[in-house]
């Protein structure tokens, strides 16, 4: 029996974000942080077996699973309601400079170590580069950052999606008209209804699937079709239409800048017309980069942009399996095989004299 905790994170700016953990006492703690619409199970739904957050407990880690403000681990506030347009006035740059940094600082206090292993795919690594930028302090907080499928570029970007939201007037229009200015496609119960009756029948399946790779990148071999309603049924876990017009604006401006609120707006919140690049320079934490060739949202050649960026990369991994996708590197019926046994491997290299440490404080 696999014991798991429930904690309780609240940021700075009065989010109270719950966070999962399967404790493994005085071992070295690892945060897992997840992409864009996803949430803390992700890492844990495929099973005992297949779960990343599983094996990294298997084999000798403090395993936490964080959740970002607005997803479904993420709606409670100290002040503001749901339904008010404050609750949802956020994007990456808030996860990235309040709810990683809290959540951090939650675990150290929780355990006991000055320092910590971080795991994120997609969003989780934007947030991070984010958090790097703007709060430098916390790269001493981090044995090795491992960043699965880095969004920081859609330079490159196959996905239609994405390309669509690159257009950052046109899609700016759409997504206000058609989806709000709160919630980005908010879970109904008619929603839940329509995924079901898709994604749940066997006929109809390789449809969900379909629309899911329209995104991310075809690669059905990789996808356990019979897990694919369990999948669907946590997602999409929450976001903010503007966490959405963000991510399309890093392709609009060509690089990975805070919001832009036109020119008038921006003159005021940052004294320019267009918004600061944020400083990658300051991520001085050991990086690892994993990314697949098949992954239409993060492309190999805005991965080798990010590279040159980032002052502390000590491995760049370009999966060598073709078919890899964006979902692949948390839903992969061979992810461990694939990818995250050079993650842990990576980690072990790093967190040794840590784990020697303890060792010898122990006996």
């Amino acid at each position: 029996m696999i014991n798991s905790e429930n904690h309780k994170v609240t940021t700075d700016d009065g989010f109270i974000i719950t966070v999962h953990r399967i404790p493994l006492a005085g071992a070295v703690p690892v945060l897992l942080m997840h992409g864009l619409f996803d949430a803390s199970p992700s890492w844990v739904m495929q099973g005992p077996t297949k779960g990343l957050g599983y094996l990294l407990h298997d084999r000798g880690y403090d395993v936490w699973l964080g959740n970002t403000r607005g997803n479904t681990y993420g709606r409670e506030h100290k002040f503001l309601k749901q339904h008010q347009d404050e609750f949802w006035d956020y994007s990456f740059h808030e996860i990235g400079i309040f709810d990683i940094p809290n959540t951090i600082d939650y675990i150290l206090n929780q355990t006991g170590y000055s320092q910590l292993q971080y795991i994120s795919h997609s969003q989780g690594c934007t947030s991070f580069f984010v958090m790097g930028s703007e709060r430098p302090e916390y790269m001493s907080k981090i044995i090795s950052m491992h960043a699965m499928a880095p969004v920081a570029f859609f330079e490159h970007t196959k996905s239609p999606v994405m390309k669509f939201l690159g257009e950052a007037h046109r899609s700016a229009i759409v997504l206000n008209k058609y989806f709000g200015t709160q919630e980005f496609l908010p879970k109904t119960a008619f929603t839940d209804m329509f995924s079901q009756q898709l994604c749940g029948s066997d006929r109809t399946k390789p449809i969900c699937s379909n629309v899911l790779f329209l995104t991310t990148g075809f690669n059905s071999e990789q996808l356990n079709m019979t897990m694919l309603p369990v999948y669907i049924a946590h997602a999409p876990a929450g976001a903010s239409t503007k966490q959405v017009m963000h991510f399309g604006q890093v392709r609009s401006l060509e690089g990975l800048r805070k919001f832009d609120y036109g020119r008038l707006q921006n003159l005021r919140r940052y004294n320019t017309l267009t918004p600061p690049e944020y400083n990658l320079w300051n991520v001085r934490a050991k990086v690892s980069l994993y990314y697949g060739q098949n992954d239409w949202l993060a492309q190999p050649g805005d991965a080798k942009l990010l590279l040159k960026k980032l002052p502390n990369v000590v491995y760049d991994y370009l999966s060598d399996y073709p078919k890899f996708n964006h979902l692949d590197f948390i839903w992969g019926i061979d992810s461990w095989d694939l990818i995250w046994e050079r993650i842990y491997n990576n980690m072990q290299s790093h967190d040794l004299p840590i784990r020697y440490k303890s060792y010898s404080q122990l006996y």
